[in-house]
C-alpha cells in the first residue's frame, strides 16, 4: 500500500509540476508520456532512498 500511495501522490505531483512548467515556458507544451515517465523515476527514487535512510533511533551521546 505503501508503494501505490507514493506511486499516486508523485504521480499528482510531478503531472502538476510539468502542467505548471510547460504553461510558463514560451513554446512548450504539456505532455501526459513524460509527465508519466518522470513520476515513476521520482517514485523509485523516493523508495531507494526510504530503504538507504535507517529507521533507528539516534543514541545519545
Amino acid at each position: 500500500m505503501r508503494i501505490f500511495w507514493t506511486l499516486f501522490w508523485s504521480f499528482l505531483l510531478v503531472h502538476m509540476l510539468t502542467y505548471v512548467v510547460s504553461s510558463m515556458t514560451e513554446g512548450a507544451k504539456y505532455d501526459f508520456a513524460q509527465g508519466s515517465i518522470s513520476a515513476i523515476v521520482v517514485t523509485v527514487l523516493i523508495l531507494i532512498v526510504t530503504t538507504i535512510i535507517p529507521n533507528e533511533p539516534v543514541q545519545k551521546h
